[in-house]
């Protein structure tokens, strides 16, 4: 029996890409899964994937962008689940202009807030169930450009996800006197929607030589599997055959419009 059997997980941004096969993958080592997002149909699709192999799941929207329907909702998860034991921050958003020069404030605000300040509204409001049961376990799904910020995640993109991961440090300074593990992944290139928003969207060979979710989910997953005495706090996965990416660069500086 998994070490994660009886356990629920919210995933956040759960209808798509990583989120949903983070969702797939704790769902089949026996987690009770809740996905959200923004659209019902994508998160429908996960639950009946998820549903059909046996696996117990649901869903609810929301919107990561407002800190009063992020209340709201963590507030009814709690109520109806008592504790949400294993969060997963995976929502994100990345502007169609990368380039400093010509991002505006509003995709400023909108990437800031979906990557950062979403998931710590959140995130501060599904803890205390877990301080009161002395462990749980938050989850950052964050970026490598995070780490490696570059022209073509963008500016606004690169800096967000950089401030997630200095939350979480500051959050697992916090919460590991109370048993709670706090992780960040950093995924580099994954073939997700997300590629979409790129000035050079990838083709499908470029894509195919990208990570896909699942080499995600599985690594988040094992991180959460392990004994709770151990703790993974960060998870930097990168594609084994780098690309050139010149290209894209180049497409990145130039482009002035969404």
């Amino acid at each position: 029996m998994s070490s994660l059997q009886g356990q629920t997980a919210l995933v956040t941004g759960g209808g798509t890409g990583i989120g949903r096969a983070i969702a797939q993958d704790f769902a089949g080592a026996g987690v009770k899964v809740i996905v959200s997002g923004r659209r019902a149909g994508p998160l429908e699709e996960t639950v009946k994937l998820i549903t059909d192999a046996g696996g117990t799941a649901s869903y609810v929207i929301c919107d990561m962008t407002d800190p009063d329907a992020i209340e709201g909702f963590a507030a009814a998860l709690l109520a109806e689940h008592g504790t949400i034991d294993i969060l997963i921050n995976n929502a994100g958003f990345s502007s169609k202009i990368r380039s400093t020069r010509y991002i505006g404030a509003e995709e400023w605000r909108d990437v800031m807030d979906v990557n950062t300040m979403g998931p710590a509204v959140l995130t501060r409001a599904l803890l205390q169930p877990m301080i009161d049961q002395g462990w749980g376990d938050v989850v950052m799904i964050s970026s490598m450009a995070a780490i490696n910020p570059s022209i073509m995640a963008g500016a606004v993109y690169s800096a967000a996800k950089a401030a997630a991961r200095s939350y979480m440090h500051v959050l697992a300074q916090e919460m590991r006197p109370h048993g709670i593990r706090c992780i960040t992944c950093f995924p580099g290139e994954v073939d997700t929607p997300i590629l979409d928003n790129r000035a050079l969207p990838p083709d499908e060979a470029t894509r195919a030589r990208m990570m896909l979710p699942e080499d995600i989910s599985t690594a988040v997953l094992m991180a959460v599997a392990l004994p709770r005495r151990a703790m993974v706090s960060e998870i930097a996965i990168g594609a084994t055959d780098p690309r050139d990416m010149t290209a894209d660069v180049a497409a990145a500086k130039a482009k002035q419009q969404a």
